[in-house]
């Protein structure tokens, strides 16, 4: 029997307690990460258009300070990148659009053909199906869609509200992102103030290094998706794929989520092309799209984003996979400049000594500290890459 006067904490033995104390800590940690986590679901509505609204800003910032730089109010400044960016993207979506509707009638003549072409294999190839086991199969899904029309009605019904939801999240999106381009860097001044003076300079550095980071991400990231979208609609108009323009398109903006964007996109254009012009012109798109994605992972990759944010593919993969499984889309859309972000920001934190936060260049690409010159030499409006109206 262990006596009284014995501490009973000197009994354990040390690798227990050693491994007790990192797993109550290590559930403290995990808890304060599920709370944080649910605290953004449940404030979705708010946070997705306030990150995409960070994201825009990062791409559209150094316009803005391009145009502030030539004398132009700031206010001005953005009115003019807004407005042009948003003709840019309507005008380009009502010209998808229009090409998808004028070759609609193309693509479903097409379609019929290769339905015809797969029932003809089905019935004289290898598999010697006869006639009314096909339409036994047709009549079954066409049941299967009266059965389950009540749930196809309500899915409707929540795609609409789905739509809804996306427009108040546009429109909040655009108010956001107007602040961010116009205030920015009041707005950062203001969240400064809750920080402690002994980590202020520090935090300051870390969270401009995170936004430069950012706005080389968001950089690279477009031109790869242009060089994507370029290559894939060249070997898709050679190959006489039909709508051409829209899956340019979709592969220009899949490019946006790294990895998985690409494939789907790539898949939906091998698709079309084995439906519209059979197996050996798929097979050529596939050849195209591989292509080009080699070319993306080993040349562009690398030379552009690995420049930007410096980030291993499987930390790519992986934060794109807990993205989609904790937020869906936009999760899977976010997730890689947050890693970025973060990145960025804890290397500040845990590297400088002496952090200077007006020596960080927010809008360098690649971010670097601006040189002593180029702070004091700016205007105070446009100013060297340092000045506060950049971010």
């Amino acid at each position: 029997m262990i006596s009284e006067d014995v501490d009973v904490t000197s009994t354990v033995p040390r690798g227990l307690r050693i491994s007790a104390a990192l797993a109550w800590r290590f559930l403290v940690v995990a808890a304060a990460l599920y709370v944080i986590v649910e605290i953004i679901g449940y404030l979705s509505v708010v946070v997705i258009p306030v990150a995409i609204a960070m994201l825009l800003a990062a791409l559209l910032a150094p316009a803005v300070r391009r145009l502030v730089q030539v004398r132009l109010p700031r206010g001005l400044a953005t009115a003019i990148v807004l407005i042009g960016g948003l003709g840019a993207v309507g005008g380009l979506l009502t010209f998808v659009v229009v090409q998808f509707t004028s070759g609609l009638p193309a693509l479903q003549r097409q379609l019929n053909e290769s339905l015809t072409q797969i029932e003809d294999w089905l019935i004289n190839g290898p598999l010697h199906l006869r006639q009314t086991q096909i339409e036994e199969f047709i009549n079954n899904t066409i049941g299967f869609i009266q059965e389950n029309q009540a749930s196809l009605t309500a899915s409707a019904l929540t795609t609409a509200s789905t739509v809804g939801e996306i427009l108040t999240g546009f429109l909040l999106t655009l108010f956001v992102l107007i602040f961010f381009l116009t205030s920015g860097e009041q707005i950062w001044t203001f969240l400064m103030r809750g920080v402690p003076a002994a980590v202020r300079a520090r935090t300051d550095t870390a969270g401009r290094r995170g936004f430069a980071s950012l706005v080389s991400y968001v950089r690279a990231t477009a031109a790869v998706a242009v060089v994507d979208a370029v290559g894939i609609g060249i070997g898709l108009w050679i190959v006489g794929v039909p709508l051409v323009i829209p899956l340019s398109t979709l592969v220009f903006l899949g490019a946006f989520v790294p990895i998985v964007g690409a494939v789907v996109a790539g898949a939906v254009a091998v698709l079309v092309a084995l439906v519209t012009n059979g197996f050996v012109t798929a097979l050529v798109v596939l050849a195209i799209v591989v292509g080009v994605m080699q070319l993306e992972s080993h040349v562009l990759q690398p030379l552009l984003l690995g420049r930007a944010v410096k980030l291993h593919p499987l930390a790519v993969i992986l934060a794109i996979t807990a993205g989609l499984v904790a937020a869906g889309i936009p999760g899977a859309l976010l997730s890689v400049p947050l890693l970025a972000v973060l990145n960025a920001g804890i290397k500040s934190l845990v590297s400088d000594r002496d952090p200077d936060p007006a020596a960080v260049g927010v809008l360098a690409d690649p971010p670097a500290a601006a040189s002593p010159d180029e702070d004091a030499g700016g205007d105070a409006e446009a100013g060297g890459e340092a000045r506060p109206d950049d971010r």
